[in-house]
């Protein structure tokens, strides 16, 4: 493997977003602001999940995050290094599982390896090992449309881990899917975290959910978005889905996040 390569290999990366803001330009030609002075420090190797109401700029900081769209002020650095354009330890997995229709599994998860000039022969055992991790050994050769859609976010999660990168961005990734699949998704997700230790920015609506995987729960503002709450989530893991809804501890981070979106009038208490 060349030292380039070998370098977005590895330890996790930590994430630094100090002042963030960002703002659109509307057809009438005013800004919105989605972001406004975010601050947030995430530690090498954590699991953060980020909840907020629609609108609140949590995947406007992901886009920000994987460099795919410019900042209005503030700075990222993931490893020590800023932000400008995609980063080579960064994986990103969007609701969407963007599959290429024509091309096969395999060459769907090493597309990444492809468009980076890498050699594609060394990733080829590693692409295989990912689907046996995820429960799709043997499907190398189908096609996208040959797979249900909770395998069709396996494979895209599988392309984001190919080249084992530090940071791993996910905006509800599993948003589409149907409850049974989704729950089976989140014990993958995170069986897979505690394998690799590589670090985790997740993006979600479900509080349920950012409070079973994250070691830290950031709950935005409504528009324009700011950190809320900084929970820390202490709750032994690995965690089990079927039994962690009567873990007290478990009950009141819910109960609390539940508070927070209640007091903002995003949620109306009954």
């Amino acid at each position: 493997m060349s030292q380039a390569a070998a370098a977005t290999r590895g330890h996790p990366a930590g994430v630094q977003i100090e002042g963030v803001s960002k703002a659109y330009e509307v057809r009438s030609g005013d800004d919105v602001l989605a972001l406004d002075r975010v601050d947030l420090d995430i530690a090498p190797g954590s699991f953060v999940a980020v909840v907020g109401p629609s609108g609140c700029g949590k995947s406007t900081l992901l886009s920000l995050l994987a460099g795919l769209i410019p900042l209005s002020s503030g700075r990222l650095v993931i490893d020590g290094q800023a932000v400008l354009k995609p980063h080579p330890k960064a994986g990103v997995v969007f609701q969407s599982d963007l599959l290429l229709e024509w091309r096969t599994v395999l060459d769907n998860i090493l597309l990444p390896i492809e468009i980076k000039k890498l050699d594609r022969r060394e990733y080829v055992p590693r692409a295989r090992d990912l689907l046996a991790q995820v429960g799709l050994e043997g499907f190398d050769d189908k096609q996208p449309s040959e797979l249900s859609g909770g395998m069709r976010q396996r494979v895209a999660i599988c392309r984001a881990l190919i080249q084992e990168p530090g940071l791993l961005l996910m905006d509800e990734p599993f948003g589409a899917l149907d409850a049974l699949t989704r729950e089976q998704m989140i014990m993958d997700l995170q069986s897979m975290w505690l394998r690799l230790g590589n670090t985790v920015l997740f993006i979600t609506h479900g509080i349920d959910e950012a409070v079973f995987l994250a070691d830290r729960v950031i709950v935005m503002s409504p528009r324009p978005g700011k950190v809320d709450r900084d929970l820390l989530i202490d709750i032994p893991r690995p965690r089990r889905w079927s039994g962690v809804h009567e873990n007290p501890a478990f009950q009141r981070y819910v109960r609390e996040v539940r508070e927070i979106f209640e007091s903002k009038g995003v949620l109306v208490a009954h």
